[in-house]
């Protein structure tokens, strides 16, 4: 078996061929499914996201997805430099960004970049192939309509895996379902948009010249206050983020109204990470919207 230094040889020589040397690597992050290693080599200071229990491919669609939202917006997006299986360990290798304190701007300029990403419009809700949130499948099955797309692809898939997973009742499960035939005249009518897909502060680093910059993705083209309802869920960001954003592309008149329907899916993820404490908020909406 291979040591870990003998893997970061190994995924720098097949990211950036023969001459690249391994100086020194040091953990920087240490999550529930992920670890992050700092990379120091000839060519310089690399990023490499490593993980061994989970499917092959998913750090391969991480790759993608920073590629499509790099392409896609002036915010600043890590370069990516490869990603694929060594032994038993998934490895994502990519530009190490140096943090910092935010500047004035840090703000607005979220706010402007995340409106500048949601004006890339497609077709039709989803995406043309499946990925990832977190470590939980996504389902990107196009749809032209929003609602069927967000019960079908986002809601339903999730809301049964908790079910199989007995972290809810049946009778829950079909109180659940009985409100998807109300949610739909809920959101008002727009393109789909490419969202970030797993937007929170964890996901969004300050750089060392105080600039934001997205990190972890979940894209997909989908309704736009997906990703607006996320960035309020744990906390929100600052209010310029938001000035700053409908100064762009203004937001429909309720979004407070609908934004516990939107943040149905990202509980939903939770719940069947982290387990039941995730259930109550979950409960309240669908009680709401039943009555």
């Amino acid at each position: 078996m291979l040591d870990l230094n003998e893997i970061y040889e190994q995924v720098l020589f097949e990211c950036l061929g023969f001459g690249t040397k391994l100086k020194s690597a040091s953990l920087v992050a240490a999550g529930n499914h992920n670890q992050g290693i700092q990379l120091e080599s000839s060519e310089g200071f690399f990023f490499l996201k490593l993980n061994f229990d989970h499917e092959r491919d998913i750090l391969f669609k991480e790759s993608t997805g920073l590629k499509l939202l790099k392409e896609s917006t002036f915010l600043k997006v890590p370069s990516t430099f490869g990603a694929g299986r060594i032994g038993d360990y998934n490895y994502l290798l990519t530009e190490f960004i140096l943090t910092g304190r935010s500047q004035l701007e840090y703000w607005e300029n979220l706010g402007l970049g995340l409106a500048h990403l949601h004006l890339t419009h497609a077709e039709k809700f989803g995406l043309e192939e499946d990925n990832y949130i977190a470590t939980i499948p996504q389902k990107n099955n196009q749809s032209s309509n929003w609602g069927d797309f967000f019960i079908h692809e986002r809601l339903d898939p999730l809301v049964g895996k908790a079910y199989f997973e007995q972290l809810i009742p049946l009778d829950f499960l079909k109180k659940f379902q009985e409100i998807y035939p109300k949610i739909d005249s809920y959101f008002p009518k727009e393109k789909p948009a490419l969202v970030h897909g797993d937007l929170w502060s964890g996901n969004v680093l300050i750089t060392s010249e105080g600039e934001p910059c997205l990190i972890d993705p979940a894209i997909y083209y989908g309704h736009r206050e997906m990703d607006l309802a996320f960035s309020k869920l744990f906390g929100g960001f600052d209010a310029v983020f938001y000035e700053s954003y409908e100064s762009v592309f203004p937001i429909e008149p309720e979004f407070e109204r609908r934004m516990a329907i939107y943040n149905l899916y990202p509980l939903l993820v939770h719940l069947n990470l982290f387990g039941t404490s995730y259930l109550p908020s979950i409960e309240r909406t669908v009680t709401k919207l039943i009555r």
